[in-house]
């Protein structure tokens, strides 16, 4: 049964961004969002994965969990999706303080 799905991707290719959209829906630039099959958004977000070498991505779906749905993320990003006691929590990675020292 199709369920909504909602893939944010930042800084992926071009290819990607047309294969999202043989699915989904871009509603503002690098968010998409659309009913789909489980078996689909399995294959997107396996190419998603597979494309996002310098860029970012969260995927997120309905489940049946106490917050209804899950979420997954690939690529480097500052924030990190945490499971705690069942529920997704989100931790910020602290910015190292070399990067944080003007020169």
């Amino acid at each position: 049964m199709p369920s909504m799905t909602v893939i944010a991707a930042t800084a992926v290719p071009d290819h990607l961004r047309g294969a999202l959209t043989r699915w989904l829906l871009e509603v503002t630039p690098e968010l998409y969002i659309g009913s789909v099959s489980a078996k689909v958004r399995e294959e997107l977000w396996a190419a998603v994965s597979a494309s996002t070498a310098a860029g970012t991505a969260v995927l997120a779906h309905p489940a049946d969990n106490e917050q209804g749905f899950t979420l997954r993320t690939t690529g480097t990003q500052r924030r990190e999706p945490l499971d705690f006691d069942g529920m997704t929590l989100i931790a910020f990675r602290r910015e190292s303080q070399e990067a944080a020292k003007p020169f």
